[in-house]
């Protein structure tokens, strides 16, 4: 049986949201730093290893373990799969050819499957007007945000942006997949690490064999530390996060992610880097709002009860 989720999301569930955001607006950066020195599949493989590394270290630190039935680990593999092994590497394949705006306009049609795969795969997410109306809106903000300029791009590299698409309906339907984690009682950090250790498992020895790393030129001190950042920040932490929120949110509200990493890319850009915000930001940031206040759905229902007539 489905557990059910909070279609309405509460303020604890918004701030995990904004802080999920925060750790993944990041990794379009720090994948643009590792990509200028390294190839797709060991950029992967540096990326989920060293966070299961992290994860593991945090769960002997903390005395849990992971669960060793087959039916835990066929859960971690094929999440791990899903979720990891085909979204990082068509992403990080894609940025080799495309620019990152355009990616993270590309990536934000993941709510759109979301919604579609959630309406037809589970019993408490169904597809309703309000909720496509606010993706559809909050899509057009992304793409106000990042420019328009950026989709000049689509005109090139089709194949580089089917992949970065790809890596979207592969996010959505591991979305709803990664439900299944709550049921079986596997708590949010256990379940990361299990998934983190299971895409190692699977990414390490294809990067072995397709890159052998050991023969390329040594990185220098800041891909590590952009490494470092993908790894601990944007993908250790943020998928500890991903699952508490998973497991009680449901799949297409978490899938809003999406729409956040590049306003949180922006701000982190103006407030780190000193870029200047142009009023375009301003405005995709406030359709991004609207989308997501639409898809909410609270502040619509306060309204009406503010127009309501009170009975004498």
């Amino acid at each position: 049986m489905q557990p059910q989720i909070n279609r309405t999301m509460s303020p604890v569930e918004w701030a995990f949201l904004m802080a999920l955001a925060l750790m993944w607006g990041g990794s379009f950066f720090f994948i643009g730093v590792a990509v200028s020195a390294l190839p797709p599949f060991t950029i992967v493989m540096f990326r989920v290893g060293i966070a299961a590394l992290a994860l593991n270290a945090l769960l002997l630190v903390t005395g849990r373990h992971l669960p060793l039935d087959r039916a835990a680990w066929r859960a971690f593999l094929s999440m791990g799969f899903l979720n990891n092994l085909i979204p990082f590497i068509l992403i990080t394949w894609g940025q080799t050819h495309i620019a990152s705006g355009l990616a993270s306009i590309l990536n934000a049609t993941t709510p759109l499957f979301g919604i579609v795969v959630a309406h037809y795969f589970t019993t408490d997410e169904k597809m309703s007007p309000g909720r496509l109306t606010g993706v559809l809106i909050g899509f057009i903000g992304v793409v106000a945000m990042v420019g328009p300029a950026a989709l000049g791009g689509l005109s090139a590299n089709v194949l580089a942006q089917i992949a970065v698409i790809g890596a979207a309906v592969a996010y959505a339907v591991s979305g709803v997949y990664g439900r299944r984690f709550k049921s079986m009682g596997i708590a949010p950090i256990v379940t990361a690490t299990g998934m983190l250790t299971a895409s190692s498992l699977m990414i390490v020895p294809i990067a072995l064999w397709l890159d052998q790393p050991w023969s390329l030129p040594a990185p220098g001190p800041n891909v590590w530390a952009a490494i470092t950042g993908l790894a601990v920040i944007s993908t250790a932490m943020a998928y500890i996060v991903y699952f508490r929120l998973l497991s009680s949110a449901g799949a297409t509200n978490i899938l809003l992610v999406t729409f956040l990493v590049p306003v949180s890319a922006i701000l982190l850009g103006a407030l780190v880097l000193g870029e200047r915000l142009a009023a375009v930001h301003f405005f995709g940031m406030a359709l991004i709002g609207l989308g997501l206040a639409a898809i909410d759905g609270r502040p619509w229902r306060s309204w009406q009860r503010f127009r309501a007539p009170t009975n004498p």
